[in-house]
């Protein structure tokens, strides 16, 4: 009885974080297609485009996501950096294909702040000119009210999701009830419609209207916004609720409610200019508008989750410096609040919303970084299958070949909106994409130049102790970025101090390409001798890293760790830019600028406040 309760609420749950974004694109997507002015309406035609609606879904989201993709979890986790990882863990005898693989990910992974830009744009954007068709005197106000409503939403992440979260499910569910609803009531007048559901009518739409399809794929993709959501939620829910939450529930009433809208159309042509919420009586106006608002909300808010969850992981993965992170529950890990991607996605998103004033222009900027990402997750599937499951080739490619050509389709239809704002989402992910390769890059060459620096540790220690300075009470714990070698602040320390404490734990944190290692993997230690010990801490992407709550399993080697006689020691290098490095100038001016503004790698490692000793050095790359 526990597990049915259990998997009823995960389902609920799934409802309202993973399906909030697609539950929403009702609000736009027929609108789009038949609003374009591309497509006559008859009734052959609005048949054809509903059968391409239904089976977009089902291709896309039923089969693609739910049926293969979830299956490829990295240690139960999901999301393009999961995937990224399997990929290039799959590859990694192959070191050129994995330096591809990775590139390729890292930039799918930059595109998801383009799509986390345009989606609550354009979601509550929709939503709220449901006041123009409640009154043509309101169309003044739905940028304004927009603004507002974005505002708020930024403004609570601080507070974290705990409390409100509980109702996300359930307000998103009441959603789809509605637009089943809504769709139900038109296609009892028009019954006929639901032969849509044959493919036979998308087919023949295709073969009559070829370059039509082409162009208006570019709309119809807007009808699985949020598809990539069910993988990257795979480790909050799990497979079942999720399969679940779709057949049970969001499928149905997505389906319903765009036949619902065919039907309409079909009755009353001039419709097309909302055909969502001319749908409604018009006693449900006002509340209809409330509850759209409120479920745009929720989509918004699982993006923008999903946004701090994504730059945890690229942080630990080395391709962004430390940013200030704020955990906003004491139970849940997960739920974190990072003000800077916070207010960076406010901005760009209002900037989004000024620049484009209308959920149809921002229709035109979406689908080209969703449908990218979407080509990219299949790409990486296939060296999942074909290295990491070692299935045989002909299946891997008949696996994800089919997926490989609508996505490449769909791709294609949507660059030709990319002077009339696809460039929009593009900018965005590809100036993270610089931003996370410069960084990269940077790191990489500032570590080469520190071990072409570095002192040999052992060797060091040996040195040290034929004639050993004065010890004093205590431990103390150096911070390397590079196990064995001699850290910066212990020399510094030798050189202005002159003393060693009784115990000192050379100490290195290490991020790994998977999800998670749990606490009985989690230290590595060496004896060294003259009570010294070096130490390697190892996370995973999704693992927060706690240096001194790690440091309290290594009781028991000889070192003792007490709380008030621990010192930690890190070196605080500053990076200065030189003529003829490893990189163009530019990009080491802004590596250097980056590494300068990343936050304090205290708090990152959560170190006591009290107990941390920065000596500073500096080194030219």
């Amino acid at each position: 009885m526990k597990s049915k309760s259990s998997l009823a609420a995960l389902t609920i749950g799934a409802i309202g974080v993973v399906y909030g974004d697609i539950g929403t694109s009702v609000l736009y997507a027929v609108k789009e297609v038949f609003g374009s002015g591309r497509v006559p309406f008859t009734t052959d035609n609005v048949y054809g485009i509903l059968s391409i609606f239904f089976w977009t879904l089902t291709v896309i989201v039923s089969i693609k996501y739910v049926v293969l993709v979830l299956r490829a979890d990295n240690h139960g986790e999901g999301g393009l950096i999961a995937m990224l990882a399997l990929a290039s863990q799959a590859v990694k005898d192959k070191p050129k294909l994995r330096q591809v693989l990775l590139a390729v990910g890292i930039f799918g992974t930059s595109l998801f702040y383009g799509d986390g830009v345009i989606t609550p744009a354009i979601s509550v954007l929709s939503a709220v000119e449901g006041m123009e068709v409640v009154s043509p005197a309101f169309k003044d106000w739905v940028i304004p009210l927009t603004l507002v409503v974005l505002f708020c939403l930024f403004a609570v992440q601080k507070r974290g999701t705990a409390g409100i979260g509980k109702f996300f499910g359930p307000i998103t569910l009441v959603w789809f009830f509605v637009i089943a609803l809504l769709g139900v009531s038109h296609i009892l007048r028009h019954p006929e419609i639901l032969s849509a559901i044959s493919p036979h009518h998308a087919l023949l739409f295709m073969f009559r209207n070829p370059g039509t399809t082409f162009v208006i794929l570019g709309a119809v993709v807007l009808c699985v916004t949020g598809a990539e959501a069910l993988y990257a939620d795979l480790g909050h829910f799990g497979k079942r609720p999720i399969r679940l939450a779709w057949f049970s529930v969001a499928m149905p009433a997505l389906t319903l409610n765009y036949f619902g809208q065919g039907a309409l159309l079909l009755e009353r042509p001039e419709a097309v200019k909302n055909p969502f919420y001319l749908m409604a009586p018009d006693w449900a106006l006002v509340p209809l508008v409330v509850l759209a608002t409120m479920a745009t909300v929720i989509a918004s808010q699982a993006l923008i989750t999903g946004a701090f969850s994504v730059t945890k992981q690229v942080i630990q993965l080395g391709y962004l410096p430390r940013l200030r992170i704020e955990h906003t529950s004491v139970r849940e890990a997960g739920q974190i609040y990072i003000p800077f991607v916070n207010w960076g996605l406010f901005v760009a998103i209002v900037l989004a919303v000024v620049m484009f004033r209308s959920s149809s222009n921002l229709a035109a900027a979406y689908g080209i970084a969703v449908t990218l990402d979407m080509l990219i997750t299949t790409i990486l599937t296939f060296f999942v299958i074909r290295y990491g499951w070692k299935y045989p080739l002909w299946l891997c490619v008949a696996a994800t070949g089919w997926f490989f050509v609508v996505d490449v389709t769909f791709f294609a239809s949507n660059m030709l909106k990319l002077l009339r704002g696809g460039w929009f989402p593009l900018m965005i992910g590809g100036a993270i994409f610089a931003l996370m390769m410069t960084w990269k890059q940077g790191r990489a060459i500032l570590n080469e130049k520190l071990k072409a620096d570095a002192i040999d540790l052992k060797d060091f220690l040996e040195a040290v102790f034929v004639s050993p300075p004065i010890r004093v009470e205590g431990t103390a714990v150096f911070l390397t970025a590079e196990p064995g070698t001699v850290p910066n602040a212990m020399l510094h320390n030798l050189k202005h101090n002159k003393v060693l404490h009784d115990h000192n734990l050379f100490v290195s944190v290490q991020s790994h390409e998977v999800p998670w290692i749990g606490i009985n993997k989690r230290v590595q230690i060496e004896a060294l001798g003259h009570s010294c010990w070096q130490v390697i801490l190892h996370y995973g992407f999704k693992n927060d890293p706690d240096v001194p709550r790690a440091l309290e399993q290594i009781r028991g080697h000889g070192c003792e760790i007490e709380r008030m006689t621990t010192s930690y020691f890190l070196s605080r290098d500053t990076v200065i830019p030189t003529i003829g490095g490893g990189m163009a100038p530019w990009r080491e001016k802004l590596f250097a600028q980056m590494h300068h503004n990343a936050s304090a790698a205290a708090g990152f490692l959560r170190l006591p406040n009290n107990s941390v000793v920065e000596l500073g050095s500096k080194i030219e790359i």
